[in-house]
C-alpha cells in the first residue's frame, strides 16, 4: 500500500512499469540518446546530464541566451494521443510546450508550468489527431541566477485520452490526491496486500496483481472527512463519453459522486451512484462536456470510521456520448457579429424605428473607425437617424439555450455624451421578451476609443441578450458606437479570448508574445506603454485592444523570433 503523496518518487520508475503501453514516436528517456530531439540552434543548449537520465536547461550554462528550445522530430498523430512529461523547474523560470504543424508559421501553446519543486512533476497534454506532420517544442527559461534550471527526465506519447487510466503503471496517468491529512485514495491490489481485507482484486487483470484506486473509511477521523482523486486537467476541447468502473459497500456510511473542477475551483456534479452495495465491479458511463480545462474529480465522503470503501479503475473515454438523449453540443457562435456584412442574427424592435445603424467610418484625428478591421463597419446608435428628440434602441440577440455558462464579450465607444446615465446598458431577456436582469451598465465617462467588455452569465431557461441604449434629451445624448461581439461557453476568465491571442497575434496585454527588436542601429525603438502618445496628434488616443495599453513604434522594426524568414 502507498499514497499518491510518493508520486515524484514513483515517476522515476516511469519505464520500469508492469506493463509498459504502446509507445509512439517522440517518446524518449534520454537514457542512452536524445531519440532525434535536437536544441534549435537559434537559442541556448539542452545538456544531457552525465550523472543521472534527464536533459537540461541550466542558467550556467545559458551565457547571454534566456531560453532553450528542445525540438522533437517530424511526428506523425493519425488518432488522438497524450503525452506525458516528467519535469522539475529548480528556483526561478518556466517550461512551455508548443505545437508547431508542418507548413505553418507559428507555434500553438499547449502547456506552461512557473512552478518550482524539490522533486520531479508530470504534466499531461493532449494532442489533437492531426493530417500533417508536426513537431512538439520544449522552450525552458531558467532564471538568469546561478543555481537555476529546468529539466526534463521523460517524454511519453500514448495513443487515447490524457484522462484514461487503469493504474497499472506507477504514475498513476498523472492523477493525483488533494492532499487531506486523514483520508485518501491508495494504490489498491497487488500480491503485497493485506489477506485479511475484504478490498477486491483489480478489474483490468482480474486476479491479485493488478492495480486500481480505492478510499477506505477505516482512516477516517471525523465525520464528513473528503477524499479527493484528480485527473490531469484536459488542455483542450472535448465532449463525450467518460466510462469507469466502481465498487463499493457500506455504501450508507459513504457520500461517491463525480465531479468537474475547472481552472478557477468551481465545481459542477454530474454523477451519483444509484446503487448502494456493489460485490462486482460495476460499469457506468457519464457524458462529458469539457469545452475548456476542466479535471475530473472522483470525490468520496465518510460519515464514520464504519464507513467502507469505494474503489474506482479503468477509465476511459469516447468522443462519442454515451447516451442519445444527451443534447449535442451547443456553438454559441450563431451570437457573434462584427456587422461588417450585416446584422447576423441580431434584430432591433421595429417600433421604436432604426435606432440601430450599421455605418462606416473613416478613421482621423478625430473619430475612430470600426473595431474589426479600423475600416469596417459597426453599429451606431444617435438622434441623427430619428425624427424624435428622445428615443429607446433594442438590440435583441438570438436565444441561446438554458444551464450553459457563457462569456460575452463585445467592444463599445461613447462619443459627445453630457450624461452617461442609459447610453448603453445591456439584459438578459427570456424567450417571452422579458427582461430577467440588468447585467451591465456604461459606467465610466465618455471616451471616443474602444473599449472591451466581458460578462459572464448564466440562467436555468433560454434567454437572450439585449443591449439597450436609451436618449431622453437631445442635448445630453451623444453617438453609441457597439461591434465585435462574441460569445463562448465557460466563464470570461477562463475560456480563451483577446487576452489568449492565437499564435501570430498578439494584445500586448501581458507582453510582447515572443517578439523581438532588431537592433541594427541604435536609434529608436518599439516601446509598449498606456494611454496616449507623448505628443498630440501623432498616434492613438488609447490601444485597440481594452482602451488602455498601447504599442507604439518607432524604428526599427518589430518581428517575432519563432517563424523563420520573418
Amino acid at each position: 500500500m502507498f499514497t499518491l503523496q510518493l508520486l515524484p518518487f514513483l515517476v522515476l520508475t516511469l519505464a520500469k512499469a508492469q506493463q509498459q503501453p504502446l509507445l509512439l514516436p517522440g517518446s524518449c528517456s534520454f537514457e542512452f540518446s536524445t531519440c532525434g530531439y535536437t536544441s534549435d540552434p537559434k537559442y541556448a543548449t539542452w545538456t544531457v546530464n552525465e550523472e543521472g537520465r534527464f536533459i537540461t536547461a541550466d542558467a550556467a550554462l545559458m551565457g547571454s541566451k534566456d531560453k532553450a528550445v528542445l525540438l522533437s522530430p517530424d511526428l506523425e498523430l493519425v488518432d488522438w494521443g497524450c503525452l506525458r512529461m516528467v519535469y522539475q523547474i529548480t528556483g526561478k523560470g518556466s517550461l512551455q510546450l508548443h505545437l508547431r504543424p508542418h507548413g505553418e508559421n507559428f507555434d500553438y501553446t499547449l502547456w506552461t508550468s512557473e512552478k518550482p519543486s524539490d522533486s520531479w512533476l508530470i504534466a499531461s497534454i493532449d494532442l489533437r489527431n492531426m493530417s500533417q506532420t508536426y513537431q512538439v517544442l520544449m522552450e525552458g527559461r531558467p532564471g538568469k541566477e546561478e543555481g537555476n534550471s529546468v529539466a526534463i527526465f521523460e517524454i511519453h506519447i500514448v495513443p487515447g485520452f490524457c484522462i484514461e487510466c487503469d493504474f497499472e503503471e506507477h504514475h498513476l496517468c498523472g492523477y493525483s490526491n488533494q492532499w487531506n491529512p486523514n483520508v485518501n485514495w491508495y494504490v489498491g491490489g497487488s500480491l503485497a496486500r493485506d489477506p485479511q481485507s475484504d478490498l477486491p482484486d483489480d478489474h483490468t487483470m482480474n486476479n491479485e496483481r493488478g492495480h486500481y484506486m480505492y478510499v477506505d473509511s477505516i482512516y477516517a477521523k471525523k465525520f464528513q472527512e473528503v477524499a479527493k482523486l484528480l485527473s490531469p486537467m484536459t488542455t483542450t476541447p472535448m465532449s463525450g463519453c467518460l466510462s469507469f468502473y466502481y465498487q463499493r459497500n457500506q455504501a450508507r456510511g459513504n457520500y461517491f459522486s463525480l465531479l468537474t473542477r475547472d481552472e478557477l475551483g468551481h465545481y459542477e456534479e454530474l454523477w451519483r451512484p444509484d446503487a448502494y452495495d456493489t460485490t462486482q465491479w460495476k460499469l457506468e458511463l457519464v457524458d462529458i462536456k469539457a469545452p475548456h480545462p476542466l479535471e475530473v474529480v472522483f470525490e468520496v465522503a465518510f460519515n464514520s470510521p464504519r464507513g467502507g470503501y469505494v474503489a474506482i479503475d479503468d477509465i476511459s473515454f469516447s468522443p462519442e456520448f454515451c447516451h442519445s438523449e444527451t443534447d449535442p453540443n451547443f456553438d454559441p457562435s450563431i451570437a457573434n457579429c462584427d456587422f461588417e456584412e450585416g446584422f447576423c442574427e441580431f434584430h432591433q424592435e421595429q417600433i421604436e424605428g432604426s435606432v440601430w445603424n450599421r455605418v462606416s467610418v473613416k478613421p482621423n484625428v478625430y473619430r475612430v473607425g470600426d473595431h474589426t478591421t479600423g475600416t469596417g463597419s459597426f453599429l451606431l446608435a444617435n438622434t441623427r437617424f430619428t425624427s424624435r428628440p428622445g428615443y429607446v434602441g433594442r438590440l435583441h440577440g438570438p436565444v441561446l439555450p438554458g444551464n450553459h455558462k457563457y462569456c460575452l464579450r463585445f467592444y463599445y465607444a461613447l462619443h459627445g455624451f453630457m450624461k452617461i446615465d442609459n447610453a448603453l446598458a445591456l439584459y438578459i431577456y427570456d424567450e417571452d421578451n422579458v427582461a430577467q436582469e440588468k447585467v451591465w451598465t456604461v459606467s465610466e465617462s465618455s471616451r471616443d476609443v474602444w473599449m472591451e467588455v466581458d460578462i459572464t452569465f448564466q440562467k436555468p431557461m433560454p434567454t437572450k441578450i439585449v443591449f439597450v441604449t436609451i436618449c431622453r434629451n437631445f442635448w445630453d445624448c451623444g453617438l453609441v458606437s457597439l461591434d465585435d461581439i462574441t460569445v463562448t461557453i465557460g466563464d470570461c476568465r477562463v475560456t480563451a479570448g483577446p487576452l489568449r491571442p492565437v499564435p501570430g497575434q498578439c494584445n500586448f496585454e501581458q507582453g510582447e508574445c515572443g517578439y523581438t527588436q532588431e537592433r541594427k542601429q541604435r536609434r529608436g525603438g518599439w516601446l509598449r506603454m498606456r494611454g496616449q502618445t507623448p505628443t498630440s496628434y501623432t498616434g492613438p488616443r488609447a490601444d485597440h485592444t481594452l482602451g488602455g495599453t498601447t504599442c507604439t513604434s518607432k524604428p526599427p522594426t518589430c518581428c517575432q523570433d519563432i517563424p523563420p524568414g520573418c
